[in-house]
């Protein structure tokens, strides 16, 4: 599993994504970070953002050929449209890796840490008590290797602010918002790695199966999107 060295911010990390040494009865499981890739297509729409900018290019160029400019006058007249658009695009391509290359996800067996933040990088540290329910979202529900995300629901009374996690929110789910681990590679394996770890702290036994898979959102735990205690 490959992820992205730690950040400036954190270069005093006592171990790899996390802000202080963990106790000795307690050991990494998994750490990772978003596909690349996914994470610029999926949450910054880089491929959309790049469509718009070729059809308003293409529009630009259209409407000044049909002004009958000679071609150095109508590379004048286009090169602030493209340049424009180049900074534009540049710069979400910049948000976008600037968010995978400060994320780091750990998962222990006591807890799910979440070290995020571009400009002001953050640890955010997720005992799997007080994780209630968990949700597997594959982008490909038939390949065990493919990348998916894993949203975790906490009990109502401990909230983090949605703007707080953005990017690594459940989308949409503003009152109570959900921690994500965004388009990991080899979700499922990672969801079984957690339903473990969560059963082993809780001592309770989790419902369904990580198998179950229906609609959008796959419960790691439960068939049905149900809390995970009994």
């Amino acid at each position: 599993m490959s992820y992205p060295k730690p950040a400036p911010e954190y270069e005093f990390e006592a171990e790899l994504g996390l802000p202080e040494p963990l106790p000795e009865d307690e050991r990494v499981l998994w750490q990772g970070a978003p596909d690349r890739s996914a994470l610029a297509a999926r949450v910054f729409q880089v491929r959309k953002l790049a469509l718009y900018f070729v059809v308003m290019l293409a529009l630009r160029a259209w409407w000044l050929a049909g002004e009958g400019l000679s071609v150095g006058a109508f590379a004048k007249a286009f090169a602030p449209a493209l340049f424009l658009s180049a900074v534009g695009f540049g710069l979400m391509l910049l948000i976008a890796w600037a968010s995978w290359r400060t994320t780091l996800y750990t998962i222990t067996t006591k807890r799910v840490v979440m070290r995020i933040g571009v400009v002001l990088t953050v640890s955010f540290n997720l005992p799997l008590r007080q994780i209630v329910a968990a949700d597997w979202t594959p982008m490909k529900p038939n390949d065990p290797e493919a990348v998916g995300s894993i949203a975790l629901r906490l009990r109502p009374s401990d909230k983090i602010a949605y703007f707080h996690l953005w990017p690594h929110a459940r989308p949409w789910h503003f009152k109570h918002p959900q921690p994500m681990l965004r388009f990991i590679p080899k979700a499922k394996h990672v969801a079984t790695l957690l339903t473990q770890a969560w059963q082993q702290q809780t001592g309770v036994a989790a419902q369904g199966r990580v198998e179950s898979v229906d609609r959008s959102a796959s419960p790691i735990v439960s068939g049905r999107p149900e809390p995970l205690s009994a």
